[in-house]
């Protein structure tokens, strides 16, 4: 085959793939600009909001609260994020941190694809926009799975401008604000990517070269820019050890790692340990430290009736100790049928497969999710007596 004639089969297929994404979009709820967050009943609202059903009630019927709609049957059709959050406001029930306590910026990171890093990026930053936390989810991935989630396109939807490449490489930028976009849920926001980042990458590597290792401070610049308005930013880095990734552990200030226990992955997670231990060396003789204040492993993709699995859990729990987290993300195909729709667990309006089988996922993500939670409100000196109160400590 000759050079032309593969770059017209290559230019085919991508277009083709392109038509196949927009079918799969349409399938899972259309556009981002046309998709909504689910509503929650009032007995699931009351624990969002931590209030009685009757406590709701009584407040629309005084006035504090608008009157949620109806069918035309008298049934409540259930409460959207922002009707939940606006009772939070109400109730004064926030979660949100005090002013003088640090954002959250958790990298959930692994050199080795395959590992479900941008599902439990997704799910991390939906589960917290449930809860009434202020969320931003950026997307440092060129392959943009993270923004596939939420209903885009990458390559048909998402501009160069559209995503942290201008930001990176212009200095006179000054924030990032200017690429922050709300989703459909309510309170969380998104910083898309697509294919360009990947020339930021060599951008990035030769500029850093040239002497200009500051470059690399850039995306903690950006994110110091929109702090104040967030409680927790979830960065989703690309599955190497490149500039972007640098850039990523130079702006964090927590860590998530994302383990299947499998020998292939287990061995590359060692592989990444050692790698992370030599590039914190390599940034501190640069003066670039990388300062975390938790790191966390979670164990994801799990099948544990293969004797295998469950044996390299009980190895990974004896290594890793309070690091790994309890919870188990077990392999489900309840997530694989939500991401064939381009969306996450939490925006199935029913099970997929069997009810069972979706309650049980779900008990999954939120489970780990929840030692999440916690961890990020133990940094939070404002939240500590809380966490007291609630018995967790």
């Amino acid at each position: 085959m000759t050079g032309s004639a593969t770059t017209r089969l290559i230019s085919g297929l991508y277009s083709r793939s392109l038509d196949v994404l927009g079918l799969l979009r349409q399938r899972g709820g259309g556009e981002a600009a046309t998709r909504q967050a689910p509503r929650f009943s009032i007995s699931r609202t009351a624990q969002l909001v931590g209030r009685t059903a009757a406590a709701i009630r009584e407040a629309e019927k005084d006035g504090r609260l608008p009157t949620v709609a109806r069918t035309e049957s008298g049934r409540r059709i259930g409460y959207t994020l922002a009707e939940i959050n606006q009772m939070r406001a109400v109730f004064g029930t926030r979660p949100w941190r005090a002013p003088e306590d640090l954002a959250a910026v958790i990298a959930v990171q692994n050199f080795k694809g395959g590992v479900g890093k941008s599902t439990v990026a997704t799910h991390l930053a939906q589960y917290l926009a449930i809860k009434g936390y202020r969320v931003c989810l950026i997307d440092c991935d060129s392959q943009g799975s993270a923004t596939t989630m939420f209903g885009y396109v990458p390559d048909l939807d998402i501009a160069e401008d559209d995503t942290l490449y201008p930001f990176i490489r212009n200095a006179e930028i000054s924030s990032l604000a200017g690429v922050v976009r709300p989703t459909h849920w309510d309170g969380l926001f998104l910083v898309p990517a697509n294919l360009k980042l990947y020339s930021a990458e060599y951008e990035l590597a030769a500029r850093i070269a040239r002497h200009e290792p500051a470059l690399l401070n850039r995306l903690a610049e950006g994110i110091a820019s929109i702090a104040a308005h967030f409680d927790v930013i979830i960065l989703d880095p690309p599955p190497a050890l490149g500039t972007l990734s640098l850039s990523v552990m130079r702006a964090a200030n927590a860590l998530l790692v994302p383990i299947p226990p499998t020998v292939v992955d287990f061995t590359s997670t060692t592989s990444f340990l050692a790698m992370l231990y030599e590039t914190i060396g390599a940034l501190e003789e640069r003066g670039l430290p990388i300062d975390l204040r938790w790191m966390r492993f979670l164990a994801t993709r799990a099948d544990e009736q293969k004797s295998m699995q469950r044996e390299l859990l009980g190895l990974m729990r004896n290594l890793f100790g309070e690091t790994l987290l309890r919870t188990v993300l077990k392999d489900s195909a309840e997530i694989d049928n939500a991401s064939a729709r381009l969306m996450t667990v939490y925006e199935l309006e029913q099970p997929v497969t069997s009810r069972e089988t979706y309650q049980r996922c779900m008990t999954y993500l939120n489970a780990a999710n929840l030692e999440i939670e916690t961890v990020v409100r133990l940094t939070w000196p404002s939240h500590a007596e809380r966490l007291r109160e609630e018995g967790i400590l």
